[in-house]
């Protein structure tokens, strides 16, 4: 059994083909053009779904996206202007339509949730969030062995919870939220204001060479990533937190700092329970909790 995998984001689109165990293979790499607008993605995924139809003993397609997603219609409930006309988009029903295969959508960071659960970092566990850190910050809450979407399918947030009121002015229109602060691109702009032109990876490395500017920067920073997810630790008490985002492919000098900040802000019961990790599946993470989506959806009967 072989399911087309696709991951839309605001910059490219990234697709393999998957069988059920969550081997990949064929991948590929498209532009998003996301200011192109929503009908141009949905025409733009449409094609891409048609040329994997040529693969033999094809089951269905599986979806991972930016924005709200209502992954039991299939719908996008909200997207923001990053990809205009894109809400309500009915995005199962057209690939469904048009290549008459089931096809099923989720959340993308809900996607690297599944997917760091089923084959990751977060392997066995039942109790975890995930934080995904890049232009903004995503996160998924897994509880009792399941998804939590919420009641509009927009649990987990979290980078839009109030960090500094009255502070920095977020895309959401509220301000001083979390991802304003402790994102990878607000890190970026600390470090921008500081050194200019300075890419994240050559900045971590002058913090690993003790550079002192460099080591109050990331000292800031670390100091706002920790200090959210400290409360959200006392209010959703997890058995384990996933960092992931290409921010994570620092390793255990990140996930070190993390930890060290972490547990001084936490109760002593937290501090003896939880697991903090980095996520394990990189950019392969949510085309593997699309597949692992769409498999809970469209059981393999092995006949």
């Amino acid at each position: 059994m072989y399911m087309g995998a696709i991951d839309i984001g605001g910059t490219s689109i990234k697709t393999a083909i998957s069988d059920e165990y969550g081997t990949l293979s064929n991948r590929k790499s498209y532009p998003t053009e996301a200011l192109k607008g929503g009908l141009h993605l949905m025409n733009k995924i449409l094609m891409i779904c048609q040329e994997m139809q040529a693969v033999e003993n094809l089951q269905g397609i599986a979806i991972s996206s930016a924005g709200h997603v209502d992954a039991v219609k299939g719908t996008i409930v909200y997207a923001t202007d990053t990809i205009p006309g894109y809400t309500g988009m009915n995005v199962c029903e057209q690939v469904t339509e048009r290549l008459k295969l089931p096809a099923s959508i989720e959340n993308d960071v809900n996607c690297t949730a599944l997917g760091e659960q089923w084959l990751g970092a977060a392997r066995h566990m039942s109790d975890f969030l995930t934080v995904a850190l890049g232009t903004g910050i995503g996160g998924a809450l897994f509880m009792n062995g399941s998804l939590y979407r919420g009641a509009t399918f927009s649990g987990g947030e979290i980078g839009h919870m109030i960090l500094y009121p009255g502070g920095k002015v977020c895309t959401c229109s509220q301000a001083g939220c979390y991802e304003r602060y402790a994102s990878s691109a607000a890190l970026a702009l600390l470090v921008s204001d500081k050194f200019g032109e300075l890419e994240l990876p050559a900045f971590f490395d002058l913090v690993r060479e003790g550079d002192q500017v460099a080591n109050s920067i990331f000292t800031i920073w670390i100091d706002d990533l920790t200090t959210g997810l400290g409360s959200l630790v006392q209010i959703l008490n997890p058995s384990a937190i996933v960092i992931g985002g290409g921010i994570s492919e620092q390793g255990s000098f990140l996930q070190e700092a993390i930890q060290t900040s972490l547990v001084a802000k936490l109760m002593p019961h937290h501090k003896e329970s939880l697991v903090l990790t980095l996520a394990e599946k990189g950019n392969d993470a949510n085309l593997l909790g699309a597949v692992r989506h769409f498999l809970n959806n469209n059981p393999v009967h092995n006949d």
